[in-house]
């Protein structure tokens, strides 16, 4: 299972060891890095995609939302390892997520007298560079434009930690919806070596309808790993589409979003009797934390099943963390990245799969 974003930089006060020796002994759990992403919606509730180059250090060719590693220079206080904070929102994955989403699109979350910040192309490239070079602070230099990142307007959506086993690093991520104003204008619709590190994981970032990204995943034609998948499936049921008039344009994504943000603060979370029977549905999105483990089945087709209830083990024993237990994932992991991923209700691809099981056994007798 990938993790969920491309991280580029490790904190210092996250970094950790998978230990283990030449001698046989077992290697030591690797602690999870903290991250934060950003799932940015345009004035008409598109989706931002950035897409990873081929030679990319993680998520090679994937498109992937905006998003990195924490980095206490920029973000303050990364929670350490045992602090309970290391897996919940707070300013430091805020700060993140407002950071790396600048040095990855040019696209500044901040505001000076209650509006975004718009600034020069020249000096948002510069800035974008030196920010990615840590060779000034970021919040320190927002703050010299008589602004503050906009921290406040980041809405979690979900957090999900990599599982134990599978890539050789491990993130906490924490993921948050950010709706640009429908009144701005000045917002490219492509975007081309988007990235302050001139294009060395990143190639072009897009936006384009969730619905769009997902048909594209379904006909093979991009990358796009669960974790984003998922996002972008939860968020097609409200952002479905725009609106051949106008006038209408801005009260239809206005409506849009209201749906969105009456759905992220809901509880129970679950829409069928059993999920919201299940103590998962009583975790508002903002909070559920997914880890991906693998059930004991596979589908006909060969793809592995996903479920996203549990928290992962650094969580297990927190009566109030945990996923999605009334959904599950579809996915065929290759040589090249997650391919066929699909959103199920987790009854329906349980029963398909006992039902699958009854006919074999009837062909063997």
């Amino acid at each position: 299972m990938a993790p969920p974003q491309p991280q580029r930089r490790a904190a210092s006060s996250s970094s950790s060891s998978s230990g283990g020796s030449k001698s046989g002994t077992p290697k030591a759990r690797l602690e999870p890095r903290p991250s934060s992403s950003v799932v940015l919606l345009s004035p008409t509730n598109e989706v931002l995609l950035l897409h990873r180059v081929q030679s990319s250090s993680t998520f090679a060719s994937a498109h992937v939302f905006p998003g990195g590693n924490l980095d206490d220079f920029h973000d303050g206080d990364v929670p350490a390892v045992g602090d309970p904070a290391r897996h919940r929102d707070g300013p430091a994955y805020r700060l993140g997520a407002v950071r790396e989403c600048f040095e990855e699109t040019g696209i500044l979350l901040a505001k000076k007298d209650g509006a975004l910040i718009e600034l020069p192309p020249a000096q948002r490239d510069e800035m974008r560079k030196k920010v990615h070079a840590n060779e000034v602070n970021f919040v320190e230099w927002v703050r010299s434009l008589g602004g503050e990142p906009d921290t406040a307007g980041l809405v979690p959506f979900t957090r999900w930690i990599t599982p134990v086993g599978g890539p050789p690093k491990r993130f906490t991520t924490q993921m948050y919806v950010y709706m640009l104003p429908i009144s701005r204008t000045k917002v490219p619709s492509e975007m081309f070596i988007p990235t302050a590190d001139g294009g060395v994981e990143h190639t072009a970032a897009q936006f384009a309808p969730a619905t769009t990204w997902l048909e594209r995943a379904r006909q093979g034609s991009i990358i796009v790993f669960p974790p984003q998948y998922f996002l972008l499936h939860m968020l097609s049921r409200f952002l479905t589409g725009g609106t051949a008039s106008l006038e209408e344009g801005p009260l239809h994504f206005t409506a849009q979003r209201k749906k969105l943000r009456a759905f992220l603060r809901r509880v129970p979370t679950a829409d069928t009797e059993k999920g919201r029977a299940h103590p998962t549905a009583a975790i508002a999105w903002a909070d559920k934390v997914m880890c991906p483990h693998h059930f004991k089945i596979t589908t006909p087709d060969g793809r592995v099943v996903l479920g996203l209830d549990k928290p992962g083990p650094e969580l297990e024993r927190e009566e109030d963390r945990g996923g999605d237990w009334e959904r599950v994932m579809l996915v065929k992991f290759g040589t090249g990245g997650a391919r066929e991923v699909e959103v199920r209700l987790r009854e329906d691809v349980l029963k398909a799969a006992a039902e699958e099981e009854e006919g074999q056994q009837r062909s063997r007798l």
